[in-house]
């Protein structure tokens, strides 16, 4: 494992009806979900880390501090940037800041713990 802090990733999409609060039951309007910006920033994470782990291991989710500060419409360019801010161990921290054309629409910090991919899945289905 060569996980060192300054390892970068970023997600991108245009904002669809399958991603709106509306749709993924968040809220009632058409904008971005804040449970969507969420997977897009964790997906980012994972993007960043996934080269860098040994054969057998995965990283999960432990911690999200999620700031949703503006709304994306229908067919808005999300983008989402992290950065690997700290390793401790197992533990890893990111940040992550969220762009639309027009302004910052999100940002936060995600914790995510390396395990062994087959043990983690032995424990979770028992």
């Amino acid at each position: 494992m060569t996980l060192v802090p300054g390892l970068r990733a970023q997600s991108v999409i245009v904002v669809e009806m399958d991603d709106t609060a509306k749709k993924v039951g968040s809220g009632d309007v058409p904008v971005l979900a804040t449970p969507r910006l969420l997977a897009l920033a964790e997906a980012a994470t994972v993007r960043a880390v996934r080269p860098h782990l040994a054969p057998g291991q995965t990283s999960v989710g432990t911690r999200v501090e999620l700031e949703h500060m503006a709304a994306s419409p229908l067919g808005a360019r999300v983008q989402v940037g992290v950065e690997l801010t700290e390793v401790t161990g197992r533990r890893l921290v990111f940040a992550f800041e969220a762009h639309d054309e027009r302004a910052v629409v999100g940002k936060g910090t995600i914790e995510r713990v390396v395990v062994d991919r087959a043990a983690f899945v032995a424990r979770a289905t028992r």
